[in-house]
Parts: structure tokens; sequence; C-alpha cells
């Protein structure tokens, strides 16, 4: 199978394209190299492919590179928290203007199976159960409860404690965030372009992807590298509200296996959302734990406070992904997070291009 990968040269994205060529498959690699991911010279693993340098947004460029492509493995976009809403016109550019560009192209050319990197960050909060009330949306969390330490949500009706149970793909979706938004916009993107098409897409929800590679020093960077580095200071990893906030962390190497499944196994129509986890729930209280004793750094300093888009619990559900594609998570939290100590990072990326 001939496989275009965007984003080939990034943290999921070059993992994915080692796979794909690993399985005999030949990959098509392009990435446009942002700076919010991409700082100092390319480590070997983003050169390994010989990307194509370019921009997903650039028709022409794509009218080049897909006819004979079989599939489109689309892992390119801008992400992160970022700093403000001065962002929002970059995240809305990089992740849903050029999806729409990408997916014009692929019409043209005939390309119908997709592949799509999408985010847990679509549901919002997860999923909760009430004692009284049995499945709700939970009321929002109001600014004094945070205030007074008070971080778990509550029932909308009763103001009863929730209980956070298992997310399925059908929940309720929520996004908190622009770069939230923008990952829910793709998915809408290319659901209608399945259905004028006849094309197939999988969209995969990673939650709280972790591993070799990861971008470190950056605010678009992920909690497990923010993290590292302030242990690679010599400071405490700082945890935001009681750190009993609930996540599934899922290892890089099984998120490109899941993406390698989904490419080799044939496409739903016209897109069918899919968990992409662990299976193995732990709090970032937990991760904090664990990466300070496997780098013998100081214990972490919990902090309280919470961001504006914080949610309290997400927590996937794993069986649509284990009964559609056969993937279930090869790396347990206690190895991963133990071998992340030492893992290769890439160099300091840049705030601002």
């Amino acid at each position: 199978m001939r496989v275009l990968v965007t984003g080939a040269a990034g943290f999921i994205g070059s993992q994915v394209a080692d796979l794909l060529a690993a399985d005999g498959h030949e990959v098509v690699a392009l990435d446009a190299l942002l700076p919010q991911a991409h700082g100092g010279e390319l480590p070997e693993w983003s050169r390994r492919h010989a990307p194509i340098v370019g921009d997903v947004r650039d028709p022409d460029l794509l009218d080049r590179l897909l006819p004979g492509v079989d599939a489109v493995c689309h892992q390119a976009a801008m992400v992160g928290h970022g700093l403000d809403p001065s962002d929002a016109p970059g995240y809305a550019s990089h992740n849903d203007y050029a999806t729409a560009v990408l997916l014009a192209a692929m019409h043209r050319a005939g390309v119908r199976r997709l592949v799509l990197a999408s985010s847990m960050v679509v549901y919002g909060e997860g999923r909760y159960e009430c004692a009284r009330h049995g499945t709700v949306r939970p009321a929002p969390r109001r600014p004094a409860d945070l205030a007074a330490g008070r971080y778990d949500p509550t029932c909308p009706q009763c103001a009863g404690i929730l209980s956070p149970v298992l997310v399925p793909e059908d929940a309720p979706l929520e996004p908190r965030s622009t770069y939230a938004a923008t990952k829910l916009a793709q998915e809408h993107l290319a659901a209608a372009w399945a259905r004028q098409t006849g094309g197939g897409v999988w969209a995969l929800r990673y939650h709280n992807v972790y591993g070799p590679r990861m971008p470190r020093d950056t605010p678009y960077a992920g909690v497990a590298s923010i993290f590292r580095s302030e242990l690679s200071a010599g400071r405490p990893p700082r945890v935001l509200e009681d750190g009993r906030q609930r996540r599934d962390f899922v290892h890089v190497t099984d998120v490109a296996r899941a993406n390698l499944l989904a490419l080799t196994t044939p496409p739903p129509q016209p897109l069918v959302p899919v968990n992409v986890c662990s299976g193995e729930p732990r709090t970032v209280g937990d991760l904090a734990a664990a990466l300070a004793a496997a780098m013998a750094g100081p214990a972490p300093l919990v902090v309280g406070g919470a961001r504006a888009a914080d949610v309290r619990h997400v927590v996937a559900d794993p069986r649509r992904a284990a009964d559609l594609l056969g993937y279930t998570a090869r790396v347990g939290f206690a190895d991963g997070v133990t071998a992340f100590a030492t893992d290769p990072l890439r160099e300091p990326a840049a705030v601002h291009a």
C-alpha cells in the first residue's frame, strides 16, 4: 500500500511512518515543520523517510503527491492548549482549512481511504453517573468551587457528587478549547467528504499520548513532556488541582499500531470514531509521581488551580477499538513511564514562527 502521511516528521507521524515502512508499505512523507513542534536541527527520525517539506494547505503540492496513493494518514496538526485566543487563527488554518484542502485534493485524485488523527478533547468533560439520576452531563465547574479546592463536577439536578465512568465514542461532544473545536470540525469535514465521495474514514481519538520523540519545553507539548522538563531542571513537577484528575496515558508506539491497523482494515462509511487508549486509567498525580521516581527527582508539588479549558476526568472505553480494529494497548503505564524518563525527545521548539 502507498500511504501519504501528513505530519510525518512529528512526534506521532514519524512513529506511524516507521511502522508502515517496517510492515512493507510505501510511505510518502509530508511535513510543514511548524516551529511549534520542531526546533533546532531535525533529529534522525524526522529525516528517515525523506519528508517533503511542504504545507497541507498547498493544493498544487497535494495534486503532485496524491496520484497513486491508496490511503492518507492525516497526522498534521497544530496541537495543545496554546497560549491564548490569539492562537485561534493558526489552529483553524492548520487544522481545519488544511483538512478541507486535503479532502478536496483527495477527491480530485480519487483517493477514498482516510485515517484521521482526532482527539479525546472533542468530548470535553468525560462521562459521569449520579447515584440518583443515572448518566448525566455534569454541571459546569464554578470558579468559587475551584478556588475552594472542590474540583469534582456535580449533578445538574441534585448537585450531588458524580462518579466518572468510561467514555464511549457515542458520548455527547463538547469541545472546551480552540484546539478541541478544530479537532471536532476535522471530523465533521471528513464525514461530509466521505458521504459525498463514497469514501471511508477512521477517526482515531487519541487520548493522552506520551513517549519518545515528544517535543519538549513548549506550551504546546503534552503534560508528560512538561513534567519531564521540570524534573530535568531539578524542579518538582507542578500538578494542577489536587492531582486526582483521571486520564488515559497511551504510549506512542501503541498509537502508531492503531494507525497501521486502521490503514489495513477496510474503512467504514462514512466515518467511525474510535478511542485509542491504554485501557489503564491513571491520575495526573500518578504520572507525576511515577516520572519523578523514575528520574530520581523531587516529589511532585500539587499547586491547585485549574485552567479555563481543563476538564476533570476523561477515561476512555477501549472496546470499539478492540472489536473493530483488533487493537489493544501493549505498553503498560509503569513500563512506559519508566522508559520515558530517558526516551529521546525533540529539541526545544519555538513558541512563534
